[in-house]
């Protein structure tokens, strides 16, 4: 039985409710309370150090919080009631949960003794106990969908940055999300490179995933977003339709933050 949450909920992919987190005494995050409607892209901006990652990273439980809660599609992370009592999730019910949240981080993290196939099933065959002949047809379906089609056997040494990122997103989609995290997937790459990366991600998003991401990319948000959150020191200091926040926005420190990041693009 699911942790009830707040009523209407289960409308949302993902519920965030007065969440705090610190790192011993730096205050990451500082009562952050945030929806995400289901098929909503959400991209969240601001200054480094303000939480952003922090704040992704406790979407999927990878940094649980110190107060406040979690909830993805209705259900708390970390947290249920067993015969009526609130209990931490054993490790297999939170992992339970947790595999309806895919993330892909500034780094690729691919096994690079495994092919590009073999890097895509691996999880849906190893977590799931999806057959391997159907695991590898969706992987190369997923692969075609992002243009690696020809790169099912080779290895991650041989691809470009922006192949293997397309390599991780596909990674993740294979176990079948409900919701997509991104964290900065493209600050490592290359300029020339993260056109193709973002394109995958406006593709995705054109497809109704929900989408969080974070990033510097002004132009994805303007783009892709249905909403802008702009953080500073775990607080969020403003948000709404992309052209209000990042054309017109009410809070000097939005209006500093965006002045700072179209003079460093213009270098």
């Amino acid at each position: 039985m699911p942790c009830p949450a707040e009523p209407g909920a289960a409308r949302h992919a993902i519920a965030v409710e007065q969440a705090h987190k610190w790192f011993g005494q730096q205050h990451v995050l500082c009562g952050i309370d945030l929806q995400v409607a289901k098929g909503e892209v959400l991209v969240v901006i601001g200054p480094s150090g303000s939480g952003k990652t922090t704040l992704l990273r406790c979407l999927n439980y990878l940094v649980p919080l110190d107060r406040g809660r979690v909830v993805i599609d209705g259900e708390v992370l970390g947290q249920h009631l067993e015969n009526g009592v609130l209990t931490r999730d054993r490790s297999r019910v939170l992992d339970r949960k947790r595999q309806q949240i895919g993330m892909v981080f500034q780094h690729f993290n691919l096994f690079p003794h495994l092919t590009v196939l073999d890097n895509v099933t691996i999880a849906p065959i190893k977590v799931k106990g999806v057959a391997r002949a159907e695991a590898e047809a969706q992987a190369r379906m997923l692969l075609g969908q992002v243009g690696l089609a020809g790169k099912a056997g080779s290895y991650p040494a041989r691809l470009s940055g922006g192949e293997r990122q397309r390599v991780a997103i596909v990674r993740a989609l294979a176990m079948q999300p409900k919701v997509m995290l991104f964290d900065e997937v493209t600050s490592a790459l290359d300029p020339e490179l993260v056109g193709e990366v973002l394109d995958v991600m406006k593709q995705l998003a054109s497809q109704g995933m929900t989408m969080v991401v974070v990033t510097h990319e002004i132009g994805f948000a303007r783009d892709a977003a249905d909403r802008v959150m702009f953080i500073d020191q775990g607080v969020v200091i403003e948000q709404g339709a992309p052209a209000a926040v990042l054309h017109d926005p009410q809070n000097e420190r939005t209006r500093t933050f965006l002045r700072r990041v179209v003079q460093k693009s213009a270098k």
